[in-house]
């Protein structure tokens, strides 16, 4: 190889985004665009988000002054790559999911709040609103000036939600009332409208709102005491004879069936982030092995570290596998149930080993905040269940596997 050739290879590796494994070539699934948007998206984090993380986490807030600069980035389907105007096309589905890769490898919750809006809010207008509500509202929704959450899971009932939502609504004229309760909401309490889904006490059939977060009947409750993503602010949510107009109805939800292909889309955000989490902690990890010396010797000339290290690096590899052959399904217009509970399943199990793993090669200093494994040790068990569980997940695969469904009944 010429000096040249040599220098340029040098130069092009030093400018990767994504060198973490020889073994997964990350970096040729993006275009240069792509690639771009995420620099500046990976600068920001490590400029302005990084030296923020440790005290925010700790004192349980979000740190608010990260929001409109994160917005301003443009980053949910950005001009450089969907061009300008009415006619802008979309992201590609690869970008979305390496956007919230690079915002989980930063930080969970800052991949949460991001994604209540990109993910969670954006689904429920794109698969539940009308032609009509989507050319007003979608707009909106992209540039932030119309922020929304997604307000499905209820004080008792989470997993068995399909069978036990029981936030009801009844229509008088042209409204809608609503009374009930919504828990673990993030992002509420700076949200213009909560995305409500309630049963409709006429015909039993779920249906969902769009309840301005002032509106009368609506109070907003800070969940605290959380030992995880304790900088994303979740939310319970009392409904107390809430009127929403007929015109705030989504129109395209009239069954639960319709949440479920919001719930099918938006799993797939949810393994991203644990894939995400996963190469936070292994570089974290691998960081601190590299500086510490321990008995005269660096800590990652150890054999167990290393051992430890080629674990973690095998499950941030295999969950990409996963994540990124799944949106290449979606891509396609291939949305399937046990498609992405498999992937929110899988992703997060080795996301557990992952921080777990990293942790541990940290020694003493993994449960501090300098560090940063123990920020991502800790939220992992968040994501571990949302969106939901390992058990959940797998019932659904093994449904589709067997022909049988194992659900309690």
């Amino acid at each position: 190889m010429s000096t040249a050739t040599a220098e340029q290879t040098s130069i092009a590796e030093k400018t990767r985004l994504y060198g973490v494994c020889d073994y997964y070539d990350a970096e040729s699934l993006l275009t240069e665009a792509e690639r771009r948007v995420l620099g500046r998206l990976r600068s920001f984090l490590g400029r302005e988000a990084q030296p923020l993380l440790a005290e925010y986490w700790e004192r349980g807030e979000f740190p608010t002054r990260l929001a409109q600069p994160l917005i301003d980035l443009d980053l949910m389907e950005p001009a450089d790559l969907t061009g300008a105007g009415p006619d802008r096309g979309a992201a590609r589905g690869i970008y979305q999911g390496f956007r919230i890769f690079e915002l989980a490898r930063t930080d969970a919750s800052l991949a949460t709040w991001y994604t209540a809006q990109a993910g969670l809010f954006r689904t429920a207008i794109r698969v539940g609103a009308s032609a009509e509500q989507q050319a007003e509202w979608m707009p909106k929704v992209i540039d932030f000036s119309l922020k929304g959450v997604f307000s499905l899971t209820e004080p008792d009932s989470g997993s068995d939600i399909a069978g036990g939502l029981s936030t009801s609504v009844r229509r008088e004229g042209d409204s809608w009332i609503l009374d009930g309760a919504k828990r673990w909401i993030g992002g509420a309490a700076t949200a213009d409208v909560l995305a409500v889904f309630a049963r409709d006490v006429a015909d039993g059939q779920v249906k969902a709102f769009l309840v301005d977060r002032q509106a009368d009947g609506v109070t907003l409750e800070k969940i605290h005491g959380k030992t995880a993503l304790r900088m994303m602010q979740n939310a319970h949510i009392t409904l107390g004879g809430v009127r929403v107009p007929e015109s705030r109805r989504l129109h395209n939800v009239n069954s639960f069936k319709d949440v479920a292909a919001m719930l099918r889309a938006m799993r797939s955000d949810v393994a991203w982030i644990a894939t995400g989490i996963q190469a936070g902690a292994f570089e974290a990890a691998l960081r601190y092995v590299t500086e510490r010396r321990q008995f005269g010797r660096p800590l990652g000339s150890f054999q167990l570290v290393q051992e430890k290290l080629a674990r973690m690096l095998g499950n941030v590899t295999a969950s990409l596998s996963l994540v990124v052959r799944l949106t290449e399904q979606q891509a396609k217009g291939i949305y399937r149930d046990q498609d992405s509970a498999l992937a929110k399943m899988q992703t997060s199990l080795l996301m557990r080993e992952t921080v777990a793993l990293a942790r541990e090669v940290v020694g003493g200093n993994g449960i501090t905040l300098e560090s940063d494994v123990a920020r991502f040790h800790a939220d992992a068990e968040a994501v571990y269940s949302y969106e939901g569980t390992h058990e959940i997940n797998a019932l659904i695969v093994g449904r589709a596997l067997t022909g049988e469904s194992a659900f309690a009944r």
